[in-house]
């Protein structure tokens, strides 16, 4: 069963390795100065839109020049940011925000309660996708009773808010593009928005009049955006200072003794997806469904995918998180391979699994040949399309398909794991286009839920309406890992992928 895994990390290996001599000529040129000795370098994931309120979760970028009424420590806490005091009703009913004074836009004006309502405004009225979306539901309304002080009134209670709010970046309404979409945002960060290269690079030159003072330490931040780059390479080289590495990068750096490897507050989680909007058959009868679940060796692909980082389990939480249940953990029917029952469960649904091919859809990551190889074990057919981002999602949106893995990576609140599971979630394509009102009702009941345990509650029941039901199979948790090297100063991986946020971040560090 395992026979495979050295040989597909042997490749990994060799790929990386041939691309070091070429990697000085592949590297992007580092453009408006951003070439001196106090541009701090950064490899981490893209930036899928420049408009703050349409992001889909590219937060590493966004997050350096712009910011919120809130952000989220590095143990998962919020933090007051741009408020400097929140006061929340017992009912959950109203959120008072008091704004830090003298905090400047990019453009210079003074940041007032005035500019946090048009956000909030605009995100209501013109946002139609993202996460913001669903928070915007029960936003009542918005009042400036004063210069510096915000109250949120809701119609309905809803827990997860000051964790969303953190992304809910506060932008100048002056900022080009407003009424449509935002193309050179005006934000209030430590440092702003410069020249961007889609999927290639980004600048962010110091903001000289940052609220925060002896902030920031480095005159600019250059990112390399690239999603097919070798950023733990380029690292290695000192072409980068902090990169977002994998398990398998980590240790041959901390071996080299060039960089310290930190993990992120938040996991990765990983999961195999049926098409639940439109199954063919045979994939529409659970029995064929459990007896691919019962063929995936769960432990091999999550070594396989993180090392020493990987976890196993059932659960969209990782253990020893709030909403982990251990009982439901322990009760795992996948957590080991069975083929014996695997094939005695498409015996039973009369399936010959030779007559029938999988439509099996990824993103280029060389973990899914894991599964593909496992699913292909009961003799199925395979065909597998290895795509993009994008063109994973438009594939994944139509009924051209059967099954997915995929991973989703550390988010401000659980919710936002969960609303990709209900009928009208933000972007739910690759969970499988979920369409089940009684699930819908169990995730938006656990999101006005106040009391903690209950909601908690809630959502062990929604995911064991996953289970139930054989939406799809996690597979497990892999911690998200960030090398630093030993030049840069007073810089830690945060909760998520952020780079910035009240406490600390790339505004803080200094070469």
């Amino acid at each position: 069963m395992k026979t495979y895994l050295p040989a597909l990390r042997r490749r990994s290996f060799l790929v990386g390795a041939s691309s070091l001599g070429l990697m000085a000529a592949a590297f992007p040129t580092l453009s408006l100065g951003q070439s001196g000795a106090n541009v701090l370098r950064i490899g981490t994931l893209g930036l899928d839109t420049v408009d703050p309120h349409r992001h889909t979760g590219t937060i590493a970028v966004q997050q350096v020049y712009v910011e919120a009424l809130t952000s989220i420590a590095p143990d998962g806490s919020v933090e007051p940011w741009l408020a400097e005091a929140i006061d929340a009703r017992a009912d959950g009913l109203a959120y008072t925000f008091k704004l830090r004074p003298n905090v400047h836009f990019h453009n210079g004006d003074t940041l007032t309660a005035s500019d946090v309502v048009a956000n909030f405004s605009r995100v209501k009225e013109k946002i139609t996708g993202g996460w913001l979306v669903s928070a915007m539901e029960y936003v009542d309304s918005v009042e400036a009773p004063d210069e510096l002080t915000v109250v949120v009134n809701m119609s309905a209670p809803y827990a997860p808010l000051l964790n969303l709010l953190s992304e809910l970046w506060i932008v100048s309404p002056k900022s080009e593009g407003w009424d449509d979409t935002i193309n050179r945002p005006i934000g209030t960060g430590p440092f702003t928005f410069g020249a961007w290269q889609p999927k290639d690079s980004f600048t962010a030159p110091a903001f000289d009049n940052y609220w925060v003072a002896g902030l920031p330490k480095v005159s600019a931040l250059w990112f390399d955006i690239r999603d097919e780059a070798d950023k733990a390479l380029a690292l290695q080289a000192g072409d980068l200072h902090i990169a977002m590495v994998s398990a398998e990068a980590a240790e041959t750096i901390k071996a080299a003794g060039v960089a310290n490897v930190d993990p992120l507050g938040d996991a990765t989680w990983y999961f195999m997806a049926f098409n639940n909007r439109s199954a063919r058959a045979p994939f529409d009868d659970i029995r064929v469904r459990q007896a691919i679940g019962h063929a995936i060796d769960k432990a091999a692909f999550m070594n396989f995918e993180a090392g020493p980082t990987a976890v196993t389990t059932n659960q969209m939480s990782k253990p020893g998180t709030f909403y982990f249940d251990q009982a439901m953990h322990d009760a795992d029917p996948f957590k080991a391979p069975d083929l014996e029952r695997a094939r005695s469960l498409l015996a039973e649904a009369g399936v010959n699994p030779a007559e029938h091919t999988v439509r099996f859809v990824s993103w280029q990551e060389d973990y899914a040949q894991v599964i593909v190889q496992m699913v292909r074990q009961l003799g199925f057919q395979v065909e597998h399309a290895a795509l993009d981002d994008v063109a994973a999602q438009q594939r994944l949106s139509g009924d051209d398909w059967d099954m997915n893995v995929m991973s989703s990576g550390p988010r401000s609140d659980i919710f936002l794991r969960y609303v990709r599971l209900m009928s009208n979630g933000p972007n739910p394509t690759l969970w499988g286009n979920i369409q089940n009102p009684a699930l819908d009702a169990v995730i938006d009941a656990a999101s006005k839920e106040v009391d903690s345990d209950k909601r908690r509650g809630l959502y062990l029941e929604a995911i064991q309406m996953v289970h139930d039901n054989m939406y799809f199979v996690v597979l497990g948790h892999a911690a998200r890992l960030f090398a630093t090297r030993h030049e840069v100063k007073d810089f830690k991986a945060g909760f998520s992928f952020s780079l910035n946020w009240a406490s600390g971040g790339v505004a803080h560090a200094s070469l």
